[in-house]
């Protein structure tokens, strides 16, 4: 059985090393690639071949490879190995802990999970729209040029559009908001944070548009797709915190278990 793991060296901490997880890894037997300047993600993990799919990275780099692992109907093994980790959090793993969840490989327990889409792009947490989309826009333009000041300018760059709101249409409803977020299943929320996630098997979209700025209050909605519109014919949009352009209006739409996930026997899975 061919057991694949692609590992981003970027995307990890210092404890464990990419060196060190790859060797935990090698030690099971799992055949690593790690991801060089240059390699094409989606067809690293397509051209594996592989029995047992895994990707070590974070959020970005796992819907990558999910959507691989949905192509070629083979399970996936997520290794948390990026900066915040929610989809990997929300299904019961350890998220200070990469190298246990190569126990995956060995004696994995499988589990379906919902996966959405925007288009033809597949996500695992969530696509927004308005100010947080903005910001992560911002911030990757400035690591792109390497600006050490990339994040208090992108938080100054909030706090003044904090009262701007951005015309959208809704399903044909007209909203004005500062920020929308379509998310794979049912988040907890805490201001203007997005808790954990109970299920993620619930086969529901969950729309969530913040109102007010001293008492933050939620409208939410639920549905199993959702058209958004914009005056612009491209938006900008993060999707599990990574920026995307797409052209509008978005097509959104819930895949109800459409992922096969192998969990270590020590991880739980919501039912």
């Amino acid at each position: 059985m061919q057991r694949f793991l692609i590992l981003n060296p970027r995307s990890g901490s210092d404890s464990p090393t990419p060196d060190e997880l790859r060797a935990a890894a090698e030690e099971r037997g799992i055949t690593v690639h790690v991801l060089q300047d240059g390699d094409d993600l989606p067809q690293v993990a397509r051209e594996a071949k592989a029995d047992v799919l895994g990707m070590a990275g974070g959020d970005g780099s796992l819907a990558a490879v999910a959507e691989v692992a949905i192509e070629q109907d083979v399970p996936f093994v997520v290794v948390p190995f990026g900066t915040r980790n929610h989809f990997a959090r929300d299904l019961g793993l350890d998220r200070d802990d990469p190298v246990a969840a190569l126990a995956a490989f060995d004696e994995g327990v499988e589990r379906r999970v919902d996966v959405g889409r925007v288009g033809e792009r597949l996500f695992l947490n969530n696509v927004s729209l308005g100010i947080y989309a903005r910001l992560v826009h911002r911030r990757e333009h400035h690591r792109r040029r390497r600006d050490a000041l990339a994040r208090l300018r992108a938080i100054l760059v909030t706090l003044k559009d904090r009262r701007r709101l951005q015309r959208f249409t809704i399903d044909g409803e007209h909203v004005r908001a500062r920020l929308v977020l379509v998310a794979n299943n049912d988040y907890a929320l805490d201001l203007l944070s997005l808790g954990e996630r109970e299920r993620l098997d619930e086969g529901l979209l969950h729309l969530y548009i913040p109102h007010g700025f001293r008492r933050i209050t939620w409208d939410e909605r639920t549905c199993t797709h959702l058209e958004i519109g914009s005056p612009l014919p491209r938006a900008r949009t993060a999707i599990d915190g990574e920026p995307v352009e797409l052209d509008t209006p978005l097509e959104l739409r819930i895949e109800p278990l459409a992922l096969r996930v192998l969990l270590p026997r020590e991880a739980t899975v919501s039912e």
